[in-house]
């Protein structure tokens, strides 16, 4: 009775850790793209190292910061509706309880179950747990995993971080001559890996992923830095 069960939960937790992993690389694909942008843009009207360096730091706390503050703020709320949710149910539980088994039953029928197979599983379910049971069939929510704001908020800022990074460091350390080249070229190589890697964590075809992945981040370099000398040459 407990291999079952520990399949599950093993399952439940793998599938955590690759939404995770996969909201990790996104975040820092934004990281990568954004600060990118800007310090190609910068770079487009301005060749001081410093300027590069004030303008990067500036769009890598922003970015950071700001992919923290929206992600804690969704989790947060999504947090308060599952803790709602659940709490509605608790109610219902304890004011009806044999109309909440027989909505189990009925939910378990939906799923592919013969009417005396899905009352037997609901009746065991619910003696064993029936907020955990009903949470999970009819919520779909596991009372004993809710989402954490401030992890999901942390996260955002680190995965960002790290991705902005690579095009910070791209742009201010090498010479004068080679600060944009060697920045495209990192950037796009950098966009082929997590295009890669995001593609193979959503199980999706990594190519077309790739492909998108590259052809965004470099029209978003092209753009600014296009911007930025225009900007330059008139002197604003």
């Amino acid at each position: 009775m407990t291999e079952p069960t520990h399949h599950e939960a093993h399952g439940g937790s793998l599938a955590v850790r690759l939404n995770w992993l996969r909201a990790a690389v996104l975040g820092a694909n934004d990281g990568i793209v954004s600060t990118a942008g800007l310090v190609v843009g910068v770079a487009g009207a301005t060749g001081d190292r410093s300027t590069l360096l004030t303008a990067g730091l500036a769009g890598l706390l922003a970015g950071s910061m700001s992919m923290a503050a929206g992600e804690y703020v969704s989790v947060s709320t999504q947090r308060a509706s599952e803790k709602a949710a659940l709490a509605v149910e608790r109610r219902e539980l304890r004011d009806r309880p044999e109309a909440e088994l027989e909505e189990l039953t009925g939910l378990l029928q939906e799923r592919g179950l013969s009417r005396e197979v899905a009352r037997e599983a609901a009746v065991q379910l619910t003696e064993r747990d029936a907020l955990r049971a009903h949470a999970r069939v009819e919520l779909g929510i596991d009372p004993d995993a809710l989402t954490n704001a401030w992890h999901a908020a942390g996260a955002s800022f680190l995965a960002f971080t790290v991705g902005a990074l690579l095009p910070l460091l791209a742009i201010v350390l090498p010479p004068a001559d080679w600060r944009l080249p060697v920045t495209v070229v990192s950037v796009l190589a950098a966009l082929v890996v997590t295009g890669w890697a995001s593609a193979r964590l959503g199980a999706a075809e990594p190519g077309a992923a790739v492909l998108r992945n590259v052809a965004g981040g470099a029209l978003a370099m092209g753009v600014t830095y296009a911007v930025g000398a225009v900007l330059g040459a008139a002197g604003v």
